[in-house]
């Protein structure tokens, strides 16, 4: 994936929120640390979602949320 792709693929983790459970609506970047480590032992939806909660659990564990946040639209 090249950089552009993955610049657009950041955007769109950025501002997609959460289509399910508990925190239904909520930005995916802005779940609760407890329920995005919760989702990685218990295993990540599979598809596009999980992939992304998989990387916001990353950037969580990085400390990056807070800049990223800036991205958003």
């Amino acid at each position: 994936m090249g950089l552009i792709e993955n610049r657009a693929y950041l955007l769109e983790v950025v501002n997609t929120k959460m289509p399910f459970g508990k925190y239904k609506g909520k930005y995916i970047l802005d779940l609760p640390e407890y329920y995005i480590f919760w989702y990685k032992q218990k295993g990540f939806p599979k598809g596009k979602i999980g992939d992304m909660m998989a990387l916001v659990c990353e950037i969580k564990t990085n400390g990056l949320d807070r800049d990223l946040r800036k991205l958003r639209n």
